[in-house]
């Protein structure tokens, strides 16, 4: 092959993985720093493996985004064992890409752009439910329904698990949506309302969320359960 006809295909070959890899920082930016993806996508497969979900357990991951910690456990997870939710339809459809690229549409996750708790009719009860740097993003109406629904789907074996920011409330936002601080005692408020008990789990770091980033890696992590009758 002549060198200029070559050099003309490797041009081309290079531009062709740059779109690959803006396509995909563009859709990993959706959910955070896209230098952080890995990192928080193993972080979050980790930590519910390590609380114990097994294969065979149902999971509804509130907010789940483009799926970042969605594929290792769709993959981990029994076909039909993965519900998503999201508020944001666009991104939604950037999950089911992801989903694509991975080659896990036979594990039949389900994946809902939702704009209120009161529209998911129809669901099962979930083993475990997961929301990952999502509850601080929530107005205090939101939050409140959402513990409200986490209450009505969540067994008595059942555990929700969810990061937060505690601290005083502070004006900040991300995207679209609102960062929120609260106390330890409001979201205990909320779970006692929701029929759910609170135990505190420690920060982000305790737990192997090393991000270099004070605001992420000391947001608490906490676990609901079902109150004893």
């Amino acid at each position: 092959m002549p060198t200029t006809s070559f050099s003309r295909l490797l041009r081309s070959a290079f531009r062709a993985c740059r779109k690959i890899v803006s396509a995909k920082q563009r859709r990993h930016s959706e959910v955070g720093p896209p230098e952080l993806w890995e990192m928080k996508r193993q972080f979050q497969y980790d930590f519910l493996l390590k609380q114990g979900l097994r294969t065979t357990d149902h999971l509804l991951d509130i907010g789940c985004g483009t799926v970042r910690g969605g594929i290792p456990l769709i993959s981990y997870l029994d076909a039909g064992g993965y519900y998503g939710l999201d508020t944001r339809s666009s991104v939604i459809e950037k999950a089911r890409e992801e989903l694509q690229e991975h080659g896990l549409q036979s594990k039949e996750p389900v994946l809902i752009a939702y704009s209120s708790f009161s529209e998911l009719v129809d669901m099962p009860v979930f083993d475990v439910i997961w929301s990952f740097s999502v509850l601080f993003h929530m107005t205090d109406e939101i939050v409140s329904q959402c513990f409200m629904y986490v209450g009505e789907k969540l067994p008595a074996h059942g555990r929700f698990f969810a990061n937060v920011h505690i601290g005083e409330e502070r004006d900040a936002s991300w995207k679209e949506f609102p960062v929120v601080w609260r106390s330890m005692e409001s979201y205990a408020s909320l779970a006692e309302s929701a029929g759910l008990k609170m135990t505190r789990l420690g920060t982000l770091r305790e737990l192997g969320h090393v991000s270099g980033i004070d605001e992420q890696d000391d947001q608490i992590m906490l676990a609901f359960e079902r109150l004893s009758p």
